[in-house]
């Protein structure tokens, strides 16, 4: 009975994921693009990673990995207007997969797919659809949020620790 009452403790629960995702609709997720065409999707797998048990989260991150981070480096228009959504995750202790979303959000700092690719064929700056200006937004959406680098940094978590200097590396920091 003590572990049923334990479970639907309000007092830790909602509180910070509500607050962490609280932007979400601030965002036009619809009428942004992803790898799979409309981002519409994003707010709920950053959600599932938010609330999710350990195999739920870790699935969505995968999911949301494959969308604003494609391979590791391709990145796609919705890409910085997750970023802020990621780092807030990161920071939250009852997230499972804390060290993932900062490689995650590693790889987004070292992308530079586009830019490597528009240096040869310039003609990539002229298309509609910029994937330079999308490269360089992600990149500067991580930036913009590494002020929270030193709390992860004192993580007690070795792996979390390990990851966020990796990404204060990729960083300059």
């Amino acid at each position: 009975m003590g572990a049923h009452t334990h479970r639907h403790a309000p007092a830790e629960g909602p509180t910070p994921r509500a607050a962490a995702l609280a932007a979400l609709d601030e965002v036009p997720w619809g009428e942004i693009k992803d790898s799979t065409g409309s981002a519409a999707a994003i707010p709920v797998l950053l959600d599932s990673v938010a609330r999710g048990d350990a195999e739920t989260a870790r699935a969505a991150l995968d999911e949301l990995r494959s969308r604003i981070c494609q391979y590791g480096f391709v990145v796609e228009q919705a890409t910085a207007a997750t970023v802020p959504f990621l780092w807030e995750l990161a920071q939250l202790p009852h997230v499972t997969c804390r060290a993932h979303i900062i490689q995650l959000l590693k790889n987004i700092a070292d992308a530079r797919q586009w830019e490597r690719t528009a240096a040869v064929y310039p003609k990539l700056l002229n298309r509609r659809e910029n994937h330079v200006t999308w490269e360089r937004d992600a990149r500067r959406a991580v930036h913009a949020r590494r002020g929270a680098l030193h709390r992860l940094l004192a993580d007690d978590d070795t792996e979390i620790a390990r990851a966020t200097t990796e990404l204060a590396r990729a960083l300059g920091e």
